[in-house]
C-alpha cells in the first residue's frame, strides 16, 4: 500500500531534521511581527519577536517538532546604519526589518526569519497544494521556482536530501 502523503511529509521531514541534528547544522530564529502598541505619540516601535528556531532549506523552513513553513523574508538583527547611496523604498523596507529585529530578542547579528507561512500538513491540504507542496501521482512534490510552470518541480525527498546536503557539506 501507498504511503499516504501526510505521513510521507512527516517521514521524510523527520529524516531531514535527524540528520541537520546529527550533523550539528546551526538553525536559524523565527520571528513574528509585534506591531506598534499604544496611542498618538506613545506607541512602542514594531519590532520581530522570537517564535522559536527552524532550518531554512530553500523555500521551506522545518524545526525538530516537525513543522514545516513556507518561507518568507530574511533578516539580521542589527541597527542598521543611515543610508546615504540608497534611499529606495525597498531599501528603506529592509532596514526597517533589520531595526524591528534588533529591537527584538535576538542577539546581534542573528539571521531571522519571518513573514514565513505554515503549511498545512494534512492529506486534502497536501493534495489541494499547500504553499510550494503538492501531490502528484501519490508522491509528495516542491515547487521550489514557481515562476517556470513545468519546472522548479521536484520530490520532497530529493529535494530535502538535497538542501540537506548543501548544508552539511564540510
Amino acid at each position: 500500500m501507498d504511503e499516504i502523503p501526510s505521513e510521507q511529509v512527516r517521514r521524510l521531514v523527520r529524516r531531514a531534521v535527524e540528520s541537520l541534528e546529527a550533523q550539528n547544522v546551526h538553525d536559524e530564529a523565527l520571528g513574528v511581527m509585534r506591531e506598534p502598541r499604544g496611542f498618538s505619540v506613545f506607541k512602542t516601535a514594531p519590532m520581530i519577536v522570537p517564535a522559536g528556531r527552524a532550518w531554512r532549506l530553500g523555500v521551506l523552513l522545518v524545526d525538530r517538532e516537525g513543522g514545516v513553513y513556507e518561507t518568507g523574508d530574511v533578516t539580521r538583527a542589527i541597527e542598521p546604519l543611515r543610508a546615504v547611496t540608497n534611499r529606495s523604498a525597498e531599501a528603506e523596507a529592509r532596514r526597517d526589518d533589520r531595526r524591528a529585529a534588533a529591537r527584538g530578542k535576538f542577539p546581534e547579528g542573528e539571521v531571522v526569519n519571518h513573514r514565513y507561512a505554515p503549511l498545512a500538513l494534512d492529506d486534502e491540504s497536501l493534495i489541494a497544494g499547500s504553499g510550494p507542496l503538492e501531490v502528484r501521482d501519490g508522491t509528495v512534490v516542491v515547487h521550489w521556482d514557481r515562476s517556470s510552470p513545468g519546472r522548479g518541480v521536484s520530490t520532497l525527498d530529493r529535494y530535502l536530501t538535497d538542501r540537506v546536503s548543501v548544508l552539511t557539506l564540510d
